[in-house]
């Protein structure tokens, strides 16, 4: 078996190594990271899908797993699919899912999912005065990709105005802010639960927890995630039954009725509330970092779920009962300013726990260097949610890196 997987960081690395573990022959990554050891690094962005899609012709690729969505709203798999290449994940038209919050939050509407109230602008004077008349608290989000970071809930309503000028104005998110969606805050306990799908057949992961904002308490901005852990001991089997039945199905089935029947990770980030579990937002492929502490919990061959799937079977799906808690290691600023070239030594005196690359680099004499905002991710199970976080704390102390941070309080009391 011959795979590609497609991205760079921590996500990406969490694939590569749970193939690695199911004993696939060759694994290749494009453009893949330096922490990828057991795979062969192909220098191809991900966006560049000609490109992608002739390495994996020329190379009898037998299956190319996507990680980013930028690949995806790319159009990789439509090209993959006209080549006739064997690949995992949504089309151009269905990643509009994740894609744009303004075209999800439509498909919610029109099929019934239950969701926030909300409404779109794309006039800076008509979202302003909306927010005005409405009053905190809200939700603002920019329309299009923005990286994890195009979400703001402000506290004050001058935060809120400056927010959408900003947004609108296209200084702060690009293209991708120049349509922002504008909804009620919800409040409950929140959760990622992620599915692998194939037309009408899905099989869902383990649910699992992100933590969003940058510092210790929830404090500081939003990021890409600082960390993770799963299961969720706050959401119930009953919850996550409910939200299978309210979110994942009806989602599969309304993708299908649209004429965009869904190929890859259906991604629902949810909350409970006190009216039920209800959709914060969708993506079309593996959460990062959640994605680093769930896969490592599948016990079934990743290759052989998919190819049944894919086949049109429905898979039977192992997962190991044992939690498993990962932290996040960034460098001072993110998500704001960061340097970059931080050094990085240790990670060979670590123990019984997994080390994902999320945004590493290695200098011109081999020093691992830091070279992007999440540099690491540290992971591990354990026989209870509290022994897996001990064992990640405590091998984090064994990294000399200066130049990064992280949260202290990942699975804490939970």
């Amino acid at each position: 078996m011959r795979v590609l997987v497609v991205g760079r960081g921590g996500r990406e690395h969490a694939v590569v190594q749970k193939l690695a573990s199911d004993g696939v022959s060759e694994i290749f990554a494009a453009p893949g990271n330096v922490g990828m050891k057991a795979a062969t690094l192909v220098p191809i962005n991900e966006t560049s899908v000609s490109e992608l899609a002739e390495f994996a012709a020329d190379n009898q690729i037998d299956l190319t797993i996507v990680g980013p969505e930028s690949a995806l709203v790319a159009g990789i798999v439509d090209e993959f699919n006209n080549r006739g290449l064997q690949i995992f994940g949504p089309t151009a038209a269905a990643a509009q899912l994740e894609g744009s919050k303004a075209f999800a939050k439509q498909l919610m509407a029109k099929h019934g999912i239950p969701t926030a109230a909300y409404a779109e602008f794309t006039d800076t004077d008509q979202a302003l005065a909306y927010v005005r008349e409405r009053g905190l608290p809200f939700v603002i989000k920019a329309d299009g990709l923005a990286a994890g970071k195009g979400v703001v809930i402000p506290t004050t309503l001058a935060e809120a105005e400056a927010t959408i000028i900003d947004m609108l104005s296209g200084s702060a998110f690009g293209d991708s802010g120049k349509r922002i969606v504008i909804e009620e805050f919800l409040d409950g306990e929140e959760f990622s639960l992620m599915s692998f799908v194939a037309g009408d057949k899905f099989a869902t992961m383990p649910v699992a927890r992100d933590y969003k904002r940058a510092f210790d308490g929830d404090a500081g901005l939003n990021t890409g995630g600082m960390g993770a852990h799963s299961p969720n001991p706050l959401i119930t089997d009953a919850d996550t039954a409910e939200a299978i039945a309210t979110v994942v199905e009806p989602t599969v089935a309304a993708l299908a009725a649209d004429g965009l029947p869904f190929t890859g990770v259906l991604y629902a980030g949810l909350i409970k509330t006190d009216d039920g579990v209800k959709v914060i937002e969708f993506n079309v492929r593996f959460g990062d970092p959640e994605t680093e502490v769930v896969l490592p919990r599948l016990e079934t061959p990743l290759v052989s779920l998919i190819g049944s799937l894919m086949a049109g079977q429905q898979p039977d799906v192992e997962w190991s009962s044992e939690p498993a808690v990962g932290v996040v290691l960034a460098s001072q600023g993110y998500p704001g300013e960061f340097p970059k070239g931080g050094a990085i030594s240790g990670l060979d005196r670590l123990d019984g726990v997994e080390v994902y690359h999320m945004g590493t680099g290695a200098s011109n004499s081999g020093q691992l260097i830091a070279n992007g905002g999440r540099v690491l991710f540290v992971a591990a199970k354990g026989d209870t949610l509290a022994d897996a976080r001990a064992r990640v704390y405590q091998e984090i102390e064994k990294i000399d890196a200066p130049t990064l941070f992280h949260r202290t309080d990942i699975a804490l009391n939970k």
